[in-house]
């Protein structure tokens, strides 16, 4: 069912995992499919390197000039680095703050304008990590909790004007950067079943899955749906530990 033609949308680290299910999801649903990231993607690309900050106006300004609109804005683009308080550099915190948070509010607040224009929807990807927390991640941890906080405020503040904003909340997801990690380990098999018995399912979330849900997000099926954070971990975060 293509319940997007001819909706306009925005997404931004397309270029693998989630982001690049999202934007193929909403092509096939019939929108026209922007994206934003350094590498050259499968769709319309805007080239932006979010380690600058003026990108989000540069990369708005553009939707602006070729289209006119935008109907939806999925932020996804997200980066993570290990470390106690301790261990994190200045340099890492400031920069998984800005690339996972303030990045995130520049692109809202430069597409609100467009937004407007046809009641635009807002997808924030945000994370469990977001509700709790894994070792050695106090940035990120930290960005993905004030992007919970930032869609509620945005959905608050936009909603009289018809702009929704809710997020996502993924949990273990088997993307390409995952997948990266696990090889590095000195035994993947155990991780990997390690990792499947944490979740009531049994195993780990594939990106389509939670591209599913960003797509119904956008899509009018969900026009009542706004200021909500939605986990999608397979029961992850449900399960308490043994005692």
């Amino acid at each position: 069912m293509r319940d997007l033609e001819g909706k306009i949308a925005l997404v931004t680290g397309a270029s693998r995992g989630i982001g690049l299910s999202t934007a193929k999801l909403l092509n096939e649903k019939g929108a026209k499919v922007y994206t934003a990231q350094r590498s050259r993607g499968e769709h319309y690309w805007l080239e932006a390197d979010f380690n600058d900050l003026e990108m989000p106006k540069k990369i708005l300004s553009q939707i602006k000039d070729l289209e006119g609109r935008l109907d939806i804005l999925v932020n996804n683009a997200g980066i993570m680095r290990e470390g106690n308080a301790e261990e994190t550099s200045e340099k890492d915190w400031f920069e998984q703050l800005n690339i996972n948070l303030t990045i995130p509010f520049l692109l809202i607040k430069y597409s609100l304008p467009l937004l407007k224009i046809n009641n635009g929807s807002i997808i924030n990807v945000g994370s469990i990590e977001g509700l709790g927390s894994n070792p050695r991640h106090p940035a990120y941890c930290a960005s993905k909790g004030g992007l919970h906080a930032l869609t509620r405020a945005v959905a608050v503040d936009h909603g009289p004007e018809g702009v929704r904003c809710n997020a996502v909340a993924p949990g273990w997801i088997n993307t390409e950067l995952n997948e990266n990690f696990i090889k590095s380990l000195s035994d993947p098999n155990i991780f990997k079943n390690e990792i499947g018995e944490i979740h009531p399912l049994k195993r780990s979330g594939e990106p389509l899955e939670v591209s599913e849900l960003i797509v119904w997000l956008a899509s009018e099926r969900a026009s009542f749906m706004t200021g909500q954070v939605l986990t999608i971990d397979g029961g992850r975060t449900a399960k308490l530990s043994l005692p």
